[in-house]
């Protein structure tokens, strides 16, 4: 067993272009459609929960002496952080809603197989 032709062709491998299979196209499409729901909720969550953090720390007047700005800061974000859920279902389906024609098909294709 030559181990020098083994390694030298394991070695060619990762360097070799690599084809797609039909499978990774199917997973970048569905990365594809969920992707914008998913930095959105992320994003508009972490800014909220700020915000809410923001508020208790006013209300403890831990920082500023504003108990009742704390207070309404912190129902902004506690309102904030409640209609994230439904924003982020919102986005997902419309995001599965366009891309659902070629998911379906591509599946389609691979199960036939």
């Amino acid at each position: 067993m030559n181990t020098d032709k083994l390694l030298a062709e394991s070695i060619a491998k990762d360097y070799a272009p690599k084809e797609d299979s039909k499978i990774v196209a199917l997973k970048k499409l569905d990365t594809r459609a969920k992707l914008p729901a998913n930095v959105f909720a992320y994003s508009w969550g972490i800014v909220f929960a700020l915000v809410f953090g923001t508020g208790m720390s006013l209300a403890m007047q831990v920082i500023g002496n504003s108990m009742m700005l704390g207070i309404v800061v912190g129902i902004v974000g506690i309102i904030g952080c409640g209609v994230n859920y439904p924003i982020y279902k919102k986005l997902l389906e419309k995001g599965k809603a366009k891309y659902a024609y070629e998911i379906v098909q591509l599946a389609r294709e691979i199960a036939d197989k």
